[in-house]
């Protein structure tokens, strides 16, 4: 990973961020990093030279097995960054995404190695983001997002989208983290919905909210 540039390693770790989707294409590409288009096909030219992507006209892109791993170190770096800034630093889970993208380029193996170690090699994130292990593997995550759940159920918070620290903030002033657990007590015709958070306290969250927040049910658990 060390012999490309910066801009290298975000492209295959955007890549792998879309790819769950299938063979991802150069303007999804491009809308997820904030490039133009022209820019993603010159770097998919030089990545491909690099055997690190696959990709044939009109049909996308792909990660190779190689640059699966170069992508999956990058995100080990970045979530175990943002790991130790919030439980080692306090950090809160919205103000690590953005120092975690900073930094995630520039820590060695050793200083990887030794943040998880502090740590307890942990699986997760702040966020509930899976952290990938030294040899690649992914540990499970939740699908189903808060937006499906009908009316009446009560699950838990294991997941939430770490892209928006302003829902972050806002899940934290209506008291909702990761683990909490929450009762739906109405959904109305929009999607958005009444919660009853941890058997206490209410609040209201909008749909375009809960689309990005992962649960468990709680009689799965």
């Amino acid at each position: 990973m060390r012999d490309l540039s910066t801009a290298m390693q975000d492209y295959l770790k955007g890549i792998y961020q879309l790819q769950h989707h299938g063979t991802v294409g150069t303007n999804d590409l491009a809308r997820h990093l904030d490039v133009s288009a022209a820019s993603v096909t010159s770097m998919i030219r030089k990545l491909h030279e690099l055997h690190l992507v696959k990709h044939e006209a009109y049909r996308g892109v792909e990660l190779t097995p190689a640059g699966r791993k170069v992508a999956l170190e990058l995100i080990r770096h970045h979530r175990l960054i943002e790991t130790y800034l919030a439980e080692a630093l306090g950090y809160a889970w919205h103000e690590v995404h953005d120092e975690a993208e900073k930094l995630e380029h520039h820590i060695s193996e050793e200083f990887e190695d030794r943040i998880a170690s502090i740590l307890g090699n942990p699986q997760y994130d702040p966020h509930g983001d899976p952290i990938p292990s030294k040899d690649g593997r992914v540990p499970p995550v939740s699908t189903t997002r808060l937006l499906d759940v009908p009316q009446g159920s009560t699950v838990r918070i294991r997941r939430v989208s770490d892209h928006d620290a302003a829902m972050l903030q806002a899940l934290t002033k209506n008291g909702i983290a990761l683990g909490s657990e929450l009762e739906i007590t109405k959904t109305d015709a929009a999607g958005n919905l009444r919660l009853r958070v941890d058997g206490a306290r209410t609040c209201n969250v909008a749909s375009t909210l809960a689309a990005h927040i992962f649960v468990d049910y709680c009689d799965e658990q």
